[in-house]
């Protein structure tokens, strides 16, 4: 039921960020939210769980179509680059807060009500800002659009790898690595990624022109925004059975317990946007790259320590997660031509949503080995309690590595301008070559 939204999801941004550079960005977000709260309301049709199944992977494909679109229109909206990266700090703040809160709200909700409500409160939340974008944001100028056809059998293969791609590492924790399922979806994975390499080469109209991976503004931050998910998915997964059951808290303490994150997505806007200014890009992805994998090692020691260790390193690690987060998003949509901002942004979402896929794959695999297949609901023994620190220790430094190396990799890839205006002449002289 979970992965049938997040496959339809990942599969589906690039193409719908795409279309929306040739339909029109605000037309497809108002199609995309319609569609989801239409959707949502198809809840109380459910009976089965193959109909719950069907009706998620539903509303990750209407996802796909909102999520891209929000942050390139911040660059239609917005001349100026400080208020650029004050609206996109603003949308990942927003993002990240409803990440965390989310199974707090949750919870709480169906402790007192049908968990159908949890889908049929999409409907209203849709229609607000349905309104808002229809009553807020100007229809796009054709100008400012592609006018290029759609790549139907690039999409098509874009959605096959990354659709196996996330799959095979959810059935590799799932089924186990060496499972029949898992090799075959591994194996379609790398045939659907070359086959897509090989016509996207030759096609005319390419649907995401390879050429872009040349700039180090583009390649650079897509890999970072890659370590961001990586470690963003490795804290939330085993914080989330830390406060639960090695702690024993309820889950609306557990869920209160993520503030210090929240908070920090808040209060340290004004330190993240002085340091993208000052410092540049690339510094300044060098630091929040290195607070964010320095943190990671932290929490290995962390863990066993108490809350208060736990949450002074949730701080740090945010402000390192929120730096390299927003200014690697302003520098990867600038990078790209002006008609094509919604395919930058689904890059930038695509990378996340692969890496929050393997983050979960990495993470769950090293419980699965250093502590037990099956963790336990209710109250944990001591000795269960020992071993799960210890085996999340030892994961914060794995995950702390993989997601440094490529937070710190990619950001030795952007330059230390304050401003990428620069990147985005080179992207444009390549397409138009």
């Amino acid at each position: 039921m979970t992965g049938a939204y997040s496959l339809t999801f990942g599969g589906l941004l690039l193409t719908a960020g795409a279309l929306a550079d040739r339909l029109g960005r605000r037309r497809v977000l108002l199609w995309g939210l319609a569609a989801f709260g239409l959707i949502s309301l198809g809840v109380l049709a459910v009976h089965t769980t193959g109909d719950l199944i069907v009706l998620r992977a539903c509303l990750g494909l209407a996802a796909a179509a909102m999520a891209p679109i929000t942050n390139s229109l911040v660059f239609r909206l917005f001349d100026d680059e400080a208020l650029k990266r004050r609206a996109m700090t603003l949308m990942i703040t927003v993002g990240m807060s409803g990440f965390i809160l989310g199974p707090l709200l949750g919870g709480t909700l169906i402790t007192h009500l049908d968990w159908r409500w949890l889908l049929l409160i999409n409907a209203p939340i849709a229609v607000i800002a349905w309104l808002g974008v229809r009553a807020g944001v100007s229809r796009d100028d054709a100008a400012g659009l592609t006018q290029d056809r759609l790549d139907v059998v690039g999409s098509a293969l874009s959605i096959a790898g990354i659709g196996l791609a996330c799959y095979t590492l959810t059935s590799g924790v799932d089924h186990g690595w060496g499972a029949p399922l898992t090799v075959a979806c591994a194996l379609g994975a790398v045939a659907a990624v070359v086959a897509f390499i090989r016509h996207e080469r030759r096609t005319a109209e390419p649907m995401l022109d390879l050429t872009l991976f040349r700039s180090g503004t583009f390649r650079g931050a897509t890999i970072a925004q890659m370590g961001t998910s990586i470690a963003m998915a490795g804290l939330m997964f085993s914080l989330i059975f830390q406060f639960q059951y090695a702690y024993g808290w309820s889950p609306l303490v557990a869920g209160l317990a993520n503030l210090p994150l929240i908070l920090t997505m808040l209060l340290a806007t004004p330190l993240t946007e002085a340091l993208g200014s000052r410092v540049g890009h690339r510094r300044a992805t060098l630091i929040g790259g290195t607070v964010l994998a320095g943190s990671l090692l932290g929490m290995g020691w962390a863990v066993s320590h108490g809350y208060l260790a736990v949450a002074l390193l949730m701080v740090t690690f945010t402000f390192g997660l929120r730096t390299v987060m927003t200014i690697c998003a302003v520098a990867l949509v600038e990078a790209m031509p002006a008609n094509r901002t919604s395919l930058g942004t689904a890059m930038n979402d695509t990378a996340q949503e692969v890496g929050t896929s393997i983050g979960t794959a990495v993470t769950g695999t090293l419980i699965a080995v250093l502590v037990t297949v099956s963790l336990p609901t209710g109250t944990w023994s001591p000795a269960l309690v020992a071993s799960f620190f210890h085996g999340e220790a030892v994961t914060f430094v794995v995950v702390a590595v993989v997601a440094g190396v490529l937070a710190i990799g990619g950001a030795l890839a952007l330059t230390d301008s304050t401003s990428v205006d620069e990147h985005a002449e080179p992207a444009s002289a390549t397409l138009s070559q």
